[in-house]
């Protein structure tokens, strides 16, 4: 089941974290256990812990809907790491080995499907969740979302628990059934705006004399950083832009710039431009001090002067443990 965007939290739903993990379908029967993704691929040799522990903790017989997560310790605080997860993925058994024992990651189950020989997907939603509390105990590396149908806990949600690593609040009917492929889900992202300083630009990789994306960085202590980039244009504009910034290069392209899907493959190649052009852009999160995930443009700010982009501009959440937004009845 899908969710649709909205701008605020909803009346008369059932409302939850919005887990920044990867969406899973897990299927236990006996000691056979298999974890598909929402497109259909097989997660479960990339997690090798979470299918153990859904043999030790899952009922015998079951199918749940859930994220997978990795949780990292930072600044003595618990909370969900989007780079640590995106690393699980990689063709090396004897790097998902290492990596389940150095970043293991955990199951965070939000619907009860089946239990036993019962389908529960005709059920309400209200019904559904007492099984899924009811089946397992939620304490172990299979852990169960929290719930509320008090939409002022949830808007309190939004606002609190950014700082743990999540990115929003899902809203569902508490009375409606389970319809695979439908959006009968409402998802409310955190959304802002701020002004950055174009540090340069990735070449497109089909595209001949047009920009693949676009980097950006903020100042702070005088020193210009790099915080991530803007990705999604058009085919006119990427020409547009290219000549633009083809025009201001200080230097052809180097390696190093980092993006959340780097890996020792690839060098993250850019080209540096005079930090001169400053850009107005919409994005949801900071992952300590980059953009989580990568910004929308919005316009071009020729009345703001570079120096004036800081860190100051970004709203900064408080940071909460991840254990405080696990537990349920809290």
């Amino acid at each position: 089941m899908l969710a649709k965007p909205a701008k605020a939290v909803p009346a008369g739903h059932s409302h939850e974290p919005k887990w920044d993990g990867f969406r899973a379908l897990v299927f236990r029967d006996g000691d056979e256990v298999y974890i598909g993704s929402r497109s259909g691929k097989e997660l479960g040799r990339y997690f090798p812990e979470v299918v153990s522990a859904v043999r030790e903790e899952l009922p015998e017989r079951c199918v749940l809907d859930g994220e997978i997560a990795v949780p990292v310790f930072r600044e003595g605080r618990r909370r969900l790491d989007w780079e640590s997860l995106s690393q699980r993925i990689h063709p090396a058994q004897s790097r998902i080995d290492r990596l389940a024992a150095e970043t293991p990651a955990m199951f965070i189950g939000f619907d009860a499907l089946a239990v036993g020989d019962v389908s529960l997907m005709a059920q309400p939603f209200r019904r559904r969740r007492e099984v899924l509390t009811t089946a397992y105990a939620g304490t172990g590396t299979c852990r169960i979302s929290r719930v509320t149908e008090d939409p002022a806990v949830a808007a309190d949600w939004f606002a609190r628990f950014e700082g743990a690593g999540l990115d929003g609040v899902i809203s569902k009917p508490p009375g409606g059934a389970y319809l695979p492929g439908k959006r009968e889900m409402v998802k409310v992202k955190h959304a802002r705006t701020a002004e950055a300083v174009v540090l340069g630009f990735r070449p497109h990789k089909s595209q001949p004399n047009a920009i693949g994306s676009m980097l950006l960085g903020l100042y702070r202590d005088g020193q210009l950083a790099p915080i991530g980039g803007i990705g999604a244009f058009t085919t006119a504009k990427r020409a547009e832009y290219f000549e633009l910034l083809g025009a201001m290069r200080t230097a052809d392209s180097v390696a190093g710039e980092p993006n959340r899907w780097s890996s020792p493959d690839k060098t993250g190649e850019w080209v540096p431009v005079r930090p001169e052009l400053v850009v107005e852009f919409d994005y949801d999160q900071m992952e300590g001090t980059r953009l989580r995930h990568t910004a929308k443009f919005r316009r071009w700010r020729p009345d703001r002067d570079p120096s004036s982009c800081g860190y100051d501009q970004l709203e900064v959440p408080v940071t909460y443990d991840l254990d405080d937004v696990l537990t349920v009845g809290a």
